[in-house]
């Protein structure tokens, strides 16, 4: 339905939670073509699904009980050299 309104940004936050690998394929599959019409903002918590079709990445973490962005930038950027420390864990699977 938000598709029909032809917005400039569409915002979802975990559209593949609670499905099932091929119905969050086919959810990814259309992320990726949408991308030439309007900027997504994506939440997952799913560093896979990051990987695969994010073209920049933003690392969120609760620090103190305040949410906080730690870093953000091109994936790969972040993906092969985080900075902070809290990102590096993430990625590596120490954290999260």
């Amino acid at each position: 339905r938000a598709l029909l309104l032809e917005p400039e940004v569409l915002l979802l936050d975990e559209p593949c939670s609670a499905l099932d690998p091929l119905s969050a394929e086919a959810i990814e599959r259309l992320l990726v073509r949408l991308r030439s019409r309007c900027t997504i903002v994506l939440v997952t918590h799913q560093l896979a699904q990051a990987r695969r079709i994010a073209d920049h990445l933003g690392m969120f973490w609760m620090e103190g009980g305040v949410g906080r962005l730690l870093e953000a930038g091109e994936r790969e950027q972040i993906l092969a050299r985080p900075r902070h420390p809290v990102t590096r864990a993430y990625i590596l699977g120490l954290r999260g």
